[in-house]
């Protein structure tokens, strides 16, 4: 396995991820795939003006190309007649379609097309090399190493102030922190990082690092910093077993990292606390917390009541509560192993600990 491959690849998924965390926060996770796709107008005008495929300028159009496209959006947004998926869907289409249509018709004969911009090539980006500091190294590695230092920067220097746009842009704007001028800033350094990822990985990959790491950080912390920690070291494990996988299966290593992701995501949408089958097992439990509540308070009601001895006989008690006779047997097991409840001449009864419970219960609907 080529180790500069690796670096590269650990570099893309940090620097996109870490911006990918304020936009899964913002709910705007498809305007990565939006910028993705039009940046590809940004390159095209750029080639127009200046005919070099190696021209700063193409970096600098694709990544004002971005800006425009969020602009765009949230002007149809702001105009309360179209909503914001359909936002997204009318701008994204229309700007790569303009893209295609130039292409097709001027630059049928130049290595510019479609697929340089959406697939990438991670195998191949070590072949195009630099010399940074007296050492010869792949641009790809430079660039991104570059572009995860400014989003790292910007983050730190404006950490307070992002943070409160993200979670509450309306107490941002009073205490004068200017939401907006933070969010096209942002919007700024996404488009940056998602141009300058690329030539290396392709858009495709770009989404799934984006999107991938921060999401499956969601299920497992509560604050803002705990989710960008988490998400980096996601980023960070995703690249190194895709790329890993990919050597040894032979296969693209920008298609595998990005099933990688796609397949940690879907782990632990199954299998975390707050995943899947988690929220199950929750349910089970919140579930059987209310059966033996209400096993509880049927004991309560007809304690020393004529009808105790049919209310409170334990092979009847399930009929009462109108519950299967395994149920029953299965809530009482609990109860008594928590010490709520106990058997005295075949009648159920509450011990101290169950009362108590109960008396917590009344002391609620009187509260």
């Amino acid at each position: 396995m080529n180790v500069e491959i690796l670096f590269i690849a650990i570099l893309t998924s940090l620097s996109t991820s870490l911006v990918g965390v304020f936009l899964v926060l913002r709910r705007l996770s498809m305007l990565t795939d939006a910028i993705s796709h039009t940046v590809l107008l940004g390159i095209v005008l750029s080639f127009m003006i200046t005919l070099d495929l190696n021209s700063p300028l193409l970096f600098v159009g694709a990544t004002m190309s971005g800006v425009v496209t969020v602009y765009l959006i949230e002007a149809l947004i702001k105009t309360k007649r179209v909503k914001e998926d359909a936002s997204i869907g009318v701008v994204f289409t229309l700007l790569f379609a303009i893209a295609v249509i130039i292409i097709n018709t001027r630059f049928r004969n130049v290595h510019l097309d479609i697929d340089m911009v959406l697939l990438g090539n991670l195998e191949f980006a070590i072949f195009e090399r630099v010399t940074f500091l007296g050492i010869s190294m792949p641009t790809s590695l430079v660039v991104m190493a570059l572009v995860l230092l400014l989003n790292s920067v910007f983050i730190a220097v404006f950490y307070k102030e992002i943070k409160l746009t993200s979670f509450d842009a309306a107490l941002a704007s009073v205490l004068g922190l200017m939401p907006s001028l933070i969010h096209y800033a942002m919007m700024t350094l996404v488009s940056l990082t998602a141009v300058a990822a690329f030539n290396a990985v392709g858009a495709i990959l770009v989404i799934a690092l984006m999107i991938g790491p921060p999401i499956t950080a969601r299920f497992f912390t509560k604050t803002l910093f705990a989710t960008i920690v988490l998400t980096l070291a996601i980023a960070t494990v995703n690249s190194i077993l895709g790329t890993l996988l990919a050597r040894v299966f032979d296969v693209t290593i920008s298609g595998t990292i990005a099933s990688t992701s796609l397949a940690v995501f879907l782990l632990v949408l199954l299998f975390a606390p707050k995943g899947i089958i988690g929220a199950l097992i929750q349910t089970a439990k919140k579930r059987r917390q209310i059966m033996i509540a209400s096993l509880l308070v049927h004991i309560q009601n007809h304690e020393k009541t004529a009808e105790s001895k049919d209310e409170l006989a334990y092979d009847s008690v399930h009929k009462h509560l109108k519950w299967k006779r395994q149920t029953f047997e299965k809530i009482y097991l609990l109860a008594k192993r928590k010490k709520f409840v106990a058997v005295h001449n075949d009648l159920l009864s509450l011990q101290d600990e169950g009362r108590s419970v109960v008396q917590t219960f009344y002391w609620m609907e009187e509260a």
